[in-house]
């Protein structure tokens, strides 16, 4: 297997750490599962326990952001444009962010889900996990990218990577329609209130997933170069 130069002499700084800082941006998504579950059982002590620890891993995940920046190497020797990578750091990170926005507005109101919705809440839930879990499964294999000088059967099965997770977001896309037409059907019995809070929290779990497909959609730039 060819080894790009670059990566023997400077190592894999700085994508070890982006690797980190995904691996704990998803850590927090992933807790939304627990957390609606908790929800859903009105365990308002478990769900503000989730909350916090899902708070803690957003600001961990921060602390990693920055310092992926401050030491990313200004060099003209870096495999792939300096600005990429600091574009990727930031998709990476806005995935923690609306997972902790999710927790911190359901804790806050003590938002409840109308039985009727709840199995399909959960569903779309589970795949905007699954869509983080995705998105962390394909930037894990960026080091072996440069390795390889961006050739080879990595870039297919990154690629791969990348086209099953579009396919998972498109997933939640259609779930998104089927929890807004259930809603939509119950609004009647609902405080309007709760209603509107419920269409944000529904937006929300879709912009997880969606800024989880924007990390493959980087990845993707980056091999297109």
């Amino acid at each position: 297997m060819p080894i790009n130069p670059f990566v023997s002499l400077f190592g894999r700084s700085p994508i070890g750490p982006m690797q980190q800082h995904i691996a704990k941006a998803h850590e927090c998504a992933a807790n939304l599962l627990p957390f609606f579950q908790a929800i859903i059982a009105e365990d308002w002590q478990r769900v503000e326990q989730i909350q916090q620890e899902m708070s803690r891993l957003e600001q961990e995940a921060d602390k990693l952001k920055k310092s992926v920046r401050i030491h990313l190497p200004k060099s003209l020797f870096l495999p792939v444009p300096r600005s990429d990578l600091l574009e990727l750091l930031s998709v990476q990170d806005k995935v923690a962010n609306r997972a902790k926005d999710i927790a911190g507005l359901m804790l806050g109101r003590q938002m409840c889900i109308p039985p009727s919705l709840q199995p399909l809440m959960l569903a779309y839930v589970q795949r905007t996990v699954d869509a983080s879990a995705q998105a962390l499964k394909a930037m894990n294999e960026l080091d072996e990218l440069l390795e390889t000088g961006f050739g080879g059967r990595e870039v297919t099965l990154v690629e791969n990577m990348v086209e099953e997770l579009e396919i998972i977001e498109r997933d939640t896309d259609r779930i998104q329609v089927e929890v807004r037409r259930t809603l939509f059907k119950l609004e009647k019995d609902l405080p309007p209130v709760d209603v509107m809070f419920l269409y944000q929290i529904i937006e929300w779990i879709g912009d997880v997933a969606d800024r989880a497909e924007r990390v493959g959609n980087r990845l993707e730039q980056l091999l297109a170069r």
